[in-house]
């Protein structure tokens, strides 16, 4: 389906997203108990090593992710059934709510409801994970297909085989390297914060999003 707003926002609004998805897997790998919020296939992976002792992986986090990523998923894919023939209310509508869903976590890890550690840190993660469940199912739907917001395999894939050297087409690589270079600096400005913040991390991820979801309710459509 079309973007209802014009290419350049639409671009600049899913290199956002794509910056969001850095900073939150830089909380949830760095202060989570090295997992993934975002990246399913790095929870499967690291489910697998979690069944070898001795490598200091646990079952625990990564499990809570993929069951956050799945119902956060299936209330992307209700969303979209309801809302998308009306483009515009929809996407804002979707990232409006993982926007609030995000400040919502930054708020309680800010006050101390929800810890790193322990307990508590179980609901951070399924919370997190279900933000970039909703987010991955409306990004499939709705954005380019070299603009995936949350993984960059296939965008490095076709980065290369669609280049000079690959099929010899040439193909424009702008988009693919403004991914790379969005998830990279969205995961460095992470981790440097992290150094001093973690609930103001999720809450600038929560702003860039309610800032593509602003893009999407308001932006002109050329």
């Amino acid at each position: 389906m079309g973007v209802p707003v014009g290419a350049r926002w639409e671009v600049g609004a899913f290199l956002g997203l794509t910056a969001a998805t850095g900073l939150v897997d830089a909380v949830s790998y760095l202060k989570l108990g090295h997992t993934f919020v975002a990246n399913m296939t790095g929870n499967v992976v690291f489910l697998g090593f979690a069944a070898a002792p001795g490598w200091g992986f646990k079952l625990g986090p990564p499990i809570v992710a993929v069951l956050g990523f799945v119902l956060g998923s299936l209330a992307g894919g209700r969303a979209a059934r309801m809302l998308e023939s009306r483009p515009r209310r929809w996407l804002g509508t979707v990232f409006g709510a993982q926007a609030g869903l995000l400040l919502l976590c930054a708020l309680l890890v800010g006050t101390g409801v929800l810890e790193e550690t322990g307990g508590t840190s179980y609901v951070l993660i399924v919370l997190l994970a279900a933000c970039f469940g909703l987010q991955n199912a409306t990004v499939r739907r709705a954005a380019p297909r070299d603009m995936t917001t949350t993984v960059l395999t296939l965008t490095l894939t076709g980065l290369a085989a669609d280049s000079v050297l690959g099929t010899g087409r040439a193909a424009k690589p702008y988009r693919r390297l403004g991914s790379i270079a969005a998830m990279l600096a969205g995961a460095a400005a992470g981790a440097l914060l992290l150094r001093s913040t973690t609930g103001w991390v999720i809450a600038l991820a929560g702003a860039v999003v309610a800032a593509a979801a602003v893009i999407f309710l308001l932006a002109p459509a050329d």
